[in-house]
Formats: structure tokens, sequence, C-alpha cells
């Protein structure tokens, strides 16, 4: 056949550049199986692991500029939120945030891209002969969340990035994220969950959520149950840290919600900032975005980054957030949240009153050591009919209680296992002014997530 030119291209050339595109993908899957497999180590608290990881990675947090988010619900739409307005400055922001929902990339990303898979063999490669030295001279062997840490660090340090909004895995003051030393240091609010690892009271697992705030840091916190600011505020003081508490020292006022969009005025630290607007729907939306313009103003007061008030308004624009309070389709209406535990689902609840439709069709799937109990009592009412469907996860344990408690409630229920064939089931069950909730652990929540847009394309 020779050697033919297509398009400049010889075929001898194309069947290279295939050849090489297909080995990336395969030592990709290959770091991406590896690291999967560490999941065998569990959740196993504690940084001394990490912290030899990371010594013997040349202490890459410490080349980095960092701010710490916590709490129990709204890290991630902070983080997000945050994120927007400092790149909309012109910044390059390092974002490492848990879980993903459709790909393992999504964890690590420099404004908006995820890490390429390259990156991620070269990171494994140079990783993996550290984990196994660490193992031969009796280390524990590190988790999947602490190599996934250490790898973050170590990309976002060589790519030198300006800023890493670095976000707590669980808990806090166990999680291997809290080997940084950072600008600021956010807890978003503190609810119960997890209560089998930080503690059985809301005192005590806000003694865990506070154990990111670092001497020399400024902390921000959005929580405002009396009982966990008190702990917040002593453990600030015990660590001569400013705090900033946003409700009492940052307050809003919400102007209109609808289901696409809301707006509101803030009265900042260092300014008002009328008819702000949010894509991200919900009350506590309100509330994470003033979060995020408080982290930003001290950013800009306190640290000298070069911020504008216009940075503000399109950073808020534009930010989304997939998965939490997302819809889908208009008619019928599709809504995907992540509401896996209480306070999510009191937050879920609240913000469904905006929402106009006839029938409400609730798919509901949790893991087997969340308050379930105290989730259906709050949305199961709110529901016409309820299928109940399995998270992907080891964690599941009695998935199908849930149906137990939904039929006690006097609603319809089914139970569908697999999260894709529950959600299509669901949406066979809508007429066009009705309305589709999916809702519970985010294990479920991609693939359902993946599901319906498959059916809202096919029309």
């Amino acid at each position: 056949m020779g050697n033919r030119e297509m398009n400049g291209i010889t075929e001898h050339e194309l069947k290279g550049e295939l050849q090489e595109v297909s080995s990336v993908e395969q030592q990709y899957q290959e770091a991406k199986d590896y690291l999967v497999s560490l999941t065998k180590f569990g959740m196993n608290f504690g940084l001394g692991r990490i912290e030899e990881l990371l010594k013997r990675m040349g202490n890459p947090e410490e080349r980095l500029r960092v701010v710490h988010i916590g709490g129990t619900n709204g890290k991630g739409s902070t983080t997000m939120m945050t994120a927007e307005i400092l790149e909309d400055a012109g910044y390059r922001v390092g974002v490492f945030t848990s879980p993903h929902l459709h790909d393992y990339r999504e964890r690590i990303t420099i404004n908006g891209e995820m890490i390429p898979k390259g990156e991620v063999t070269r990171l494994i490669q140079i990783l993996r002969p550290h984990l196994e030295e660490l193992v031969q001279k009796g280390v524990e062997h590190p988790t999947e969340f602490e190599v996934n840490t250490a790898m973050a660090l170590m990309y976002f340090a060589d790519q030198k990035v300006d800023l890493v909004l670095l976000e707590v895995g669980l808990g806090g003051a166990i999680d291997s994220t809290n080997v940084v030393k950072p600008l600021i240091s956010v807890i978003t609010n503190v609810g119960m969950d997890h209560m089998d690892y930080l503690g059985e009271t809301y005192e005590e697992i806000a003694g865990v959520k506070a154990g990111i705030i670092k001497a020399g840091a400024i902390t921000v916190t959005a929580a405002d149950r009396p009982e966990v600011l008190n702990v917040i505020r002593k453990k600030a003081q015990e660590m001569n840290s400013p705090l900033w508490v946003v409700g009492d020292d940052v307050r809003w006022e919400i102007r209109w919600s609808g289901e696409l969009e809301q707006e509101f005025d803030l009265a900042g630290l260092r300014g008002a900032y009328n008819k702000l607007r949010l894509r991200l729907v919900g009350e506590h939306q309100v509330v994470n975005a003033a979060t995020a313009v408080t982290v930003c103003e001290l950013l800009k007061f306190e640290y000298g980054m070069n911020l504008e008030r216009r940075n503000i308004y399109e950073g808020l624009r534009k930010a989304v957030w997939p998965g939490r309070l997302e819809l889908l389709s208009l008619k019928p209406k599709v809504l995907i949240d992540g509401a896996h535990n209480v306070d999510g689902a009191h937050a879920l609840a609240k913000a469904l009153n905006i929402f106009q439709r006839q029938r409400l069709v609730l798919c509901l799937g949790m893991l087997g050591d969340k308050e379930r109990e105290k989730v259906v009592d709050i949305l199961v009412p709110l529901a016409d009919e309820v299928i109940i469907t399995k998270p992907n996860s080891p964690r599941s344990g009695n998935w199908e209680y849930l149906h137990e408690l939904v039929k006690e409630k006097g609603k319809p229920v089914l139970t569908i296992e697999e999260p894709r064939l529950a959600v299509e089931e669901a949406f066979r069950r809508l007429d066009k002014e009705d309305m589709l909730c999916v809702t519970g652990s985010l294990y479920m929540i991609a693939e359902a997530r993946q599901a319906l847009l498959d059916v809202l394309r096919k029309g």
C-alpha cells in the first residue's frame, strides 16, 4: 500500500499516533486501577502516613498557597464558587475535591480542567515505589484518599498554581488534607454525619472539624448552631486565628428565588453587593455564596490578591455544581440533588418549595450508615410516590430497609436495585407537569444523572 499521505499526515505517522494514544489510555487505566485497588485499606485516619509520604516527595504542600475548606455540607459548592471568582480575576486555581461524579480526574482540576491522564500515570509511577518502601519499613499502607491527596499536592506544586482550594475529605483534624498550612481555614457548617468516626454530638463533631484551624491563618465559618460556634470560637482563640462568622459579620437578603436562578444582596466584610445573581438555587446556596465572597474579600484585603467587585459578580453568575439541586429538564421537571444526610434533606425540602409541579416522584438511595429514618421523615411526606434504589458502594448495607420506612408513611413505593433502571422507571411515570427528584448518596447520583441525561437526549 506504500506510505500514503492523508491531509498532510502519512499513514505510517497516523498509525504511530493512534498507538501512542492507545498506550496513554492503557497506562492511565493501569494507574487508575491501582488507585482504586487502594480502597481495600479503607478509611484509616491520622497524619503519620501522609506526612511521611509527602516528606519523601520534597513536601510539595509547602510550596502552595492554600484555602482549606471543611464542613458537613456545602464544601463543594463553596469551593466551586470561590474558584470561579478567582478564575474570573485571572488566577490559576487548583481544586481538590471528592468524590467525583463521572470521571476520577474530576477530583483534581486547574481552572476547571481535569488533570491529564498522562499526569495521573506519571505521578502514580513516582509515588508507587515510595508506597512500597514505606510498607517494607513497617509503616501502614497509605489509603486511597491519602494517595489522592499527595498526588493533587504534587500536581499543583509542579504546575505552580496561584492558589489551591483544598476540600477536606472527612472531618478535619484527622483528615489527610490537614497537612497544609493554609491562608484561610473554612468551616461551612457542622451537622450530624459520619458519627461513627467524628462523634455523637454537635460539639464532638465540631471539635474534629475545627482541627483545620491553624495559627497564623484566618478562619471563616457559616456554622449557625450556638454550641458549634462556641467550639469554633474557642479553637480560633486558642490558635490566635482571627474568626469571621457568615451570618453575623456578613449578612445577606434574598431578593427572589426562581427555578433556574436566584438573586440576593450581600453586606460583606468590606462592602455591599446588590443584585448578586446565582444559578445555584436554594437558600443554603446563598449562604455558601456569602462564604465564598468572604473568603475572596479576605484574600484581597489580607493577602493582597487582585480581585475586583466585577469578579465576584461574574464568578457567582457562572458557578455551577453538577448533582446539587441541578435541574436537568423543565417539562417534566427533573431535579438531581446529593442530599445524603439530614441537613442536606432539610435544605432540599426547603428548596422543593421553589418548584411548581403537579405530582412529585421521589427516587431515593442511601448508604446504610446514614440517618435514613430522619431523611425519610423529611422528604417522603412531600412525595406522591417513591422508588428506592441501591447506591453503588460497599456501605449500602441493608439498602432495601428504606422500602419499609417509606411504606410506613403510607406512600406507594417500588424497589429497583439498579439506579439506571430506577430513574428510567421513575421518568416513565411522569406527566409534563410532574416532577422527579433523584436524591441520596453521591455514589448513586452519578449513575442516575447519566441515565437521565441519556433519556432526555433521546426525547
